[in-house]
């Protein structure tokens, strides 16, 4: 791991030439660094892009790849069910700057289609969504941008590269909040986004001057967490189905959500895009709330905090994690229910973590 702010020359010529791109080379940390970049060819791999850029945090990633090609007068067309923080940019930030932004029922794939038609400059995805996992056919959605020219930016922290492949489906760019599954031990923040060397570089630009920088440390360990990413993503999956299982089977449970269960709305494009379904859900609990707040402090094998993605089973309601941005009305109208709860499947031995469950429910009921 190297770590500088910045990269001495004795050489004033060849100085002025990595300054200026005509040779490789580092100048100062806000712009590149070693490190980064070896983070950054890692996920341009796995991501099967010519480009990567990284980021501060997975926000980063997504403000970045937003406002480096939107401006006023644009128009932006995405989902209701994207994560809190993008639905606030979404509807507070973008509006500011005079930027039209139209979200549709997620899943609603004729209604998509119907607003890209209209004329747009982003199309922008999030699948599996945050928290109520649900399915947007990005295929399809591609073909509806790029009659119109507009450019499509699909998340993909949930699924990761190893389950799905946005730019083989037809995305213009693929994005991750690498505090997740990327990294997958709870322990750096970091985002990513990756798609042509054009797109890329106007993001990278953007990036640096704006400054929200991948730090080198947080690249490290971003690194480290990258090499067990197949084994721990795939252990989760089949925990996670297990999991589901279990909670439908759950009186105090009303509803499970999760794309490899057969009653999923869209679980036949889950399985078209993925190789398997991922490893996090969300349920609801009879009771609101009030059952959340007795069942989640019984469970002995649970992390109660604000992550996903990391190889601890987390538990989390969604008033208070993925939607906290939003307020109680917001959240309602979007179907996020205080009562909510975003289950994140870690690589625990699974039997102990149903085990758990039950003696919570057994308590609860």
């Amino acid at each position: 791991m190297i770590v500088s702010s910045a990269y001495g020359y004795d050489d004033m010529e060849e100085w002025y030439d990595v300054a200026i791109g005509n040779k490789p080379g580092h100048i100062y940390g806000r712009n590149t660094n070693p490190t980064v970049n070896a983070f950054e060819d890692k996920i341009k791999e796995l991501e099967g892009a010519q480009a990567a850029t990284s980021f501060s945090t997975g926000m980063a990633a997504v403000s970045n790849s937003i406002y480096a090609f939107i401006r006023p007068g644009d128009r932006v067309v995405s989902i209701k069910d994207s994560y809190g923080g993008t639905h606030r940019l979404f509807c507070e930030f973008l509006p500011n700057i005079n930027v039209d932004v139209t979200l549709c029922d997620t899943g609603d794939h004729e209604e998509l289609e119907r607003e890209i038609a209209r004329g747009c400059k982003i199309v922008y995805l999030e699948t599996p969504t945050n928290p109520l996992v649900k399915i947007t056919d990005i295929a399809r959605i591609s073909k509806a941008a790029k009659a119109v020219g507009a450019l499509l930016i699909v998340d993909n922290t949930m699924a990761t590269p190893v389950l799905q492949q946005p730019l083989e489906l037809g995305a213009d760019l693929s994005l991750h909040s690498a505090t997740k599954y990327l990294g997958g031990h709870a322990d750096a923040l970091g985002g990513a986004v990756c798609g042509s060397k054009e797109l890329i570089t106007q993001i990278h630009h953007y990036r640096e001057i704006n400054g929200a920088t991948l730090a080198p440390w947080d690249a490290y360990l971003l690194l480290r967490g990258m090499k067990t990413l197949n084994l721990r993503v795939l252990r989760q999956c089949e925990s996670a189905k297990k999991m589901a299982a279990y909670l439908q089977t759950q009186k105090m449970v009303e509803a499970v959500h999760y794309p490899g269960l057969t009653s999923h709305l869209h679980h036949d494009v889950a399985a078209r895009q993925m190789s398997d379904f991922g490893a996090m859900m969300s349920f609801a609990l009879k009771g609101g709330m009030e059952s959340a707040s007795i069942l989640l402090p019984k469970l002995q094998y649970a992390n109660r905090a604000a992550n996903l993605g990391a190889v601890e089973t987390t538990y989390g309601p969604a008033r208070t994690t993925s939607h906290v941005e939003c307020t109680v009305e917001e959240r309602k109208a979007l179907g996020v229910p205080d009562g909510l709860v975003r289950l994140s499947v870690g690589i625990e031995d699974v039997e102990d973590l149903i085990a758990d469950l039950d003696q919570a429910f057994a308590y609860l009921k």
